[in-house]
């Protein structure tokens, strides 16, 4: 663990995140960074945290803005991630198309 300040819960919860980025292919060093930096933010919005920086407690929650960002919901995709898949695809111009352009161009 790479805290001994944490609770038996936030324990569980940097396992939970951890192991779910290991099996969706995210690399160990990754896994733990990501799933650190996961769990201080919500003890920071829970107050469990001596200090916290303002976008920690006034953002949206990490589930939600995950949940917001994955493909689905009202904004889809951000525009850095289409225009990563429009690398990946070749597509010509990208870097000066809109958003908009870019999910006509990479489909869907």
């Amino acid at each position: 663990m790479p805290q001994q300040a944490w609770s038996k819960k936030r324990e569980r919860q940097y396992d939970h995140i951890k192991e779910g980025l290991l099996d969706s292919g995210r690399g160990e060093d990754t896994a733990e960074e990501i799933a650190a930096r996961t769990v201080n933010k919500e003890r920071a919005r829970a107050g469990e945290a001596k200090a916290a920086s303002r976008t920690s407690t006034q953002d949206i929650s990490s589930g939600r803005r995950g949940g917001l960002r994955s493909h689905r919901g009202p904004g889809g995709r951000t525009k850095a991630q289409l225009y990563s898949e429009a690398k990946r695809k070749g597509v010509k111009g990208r870097s000066k198309m809109t958003k908009a352009e870019l999910e006509r161009a990479v489909g869907r």
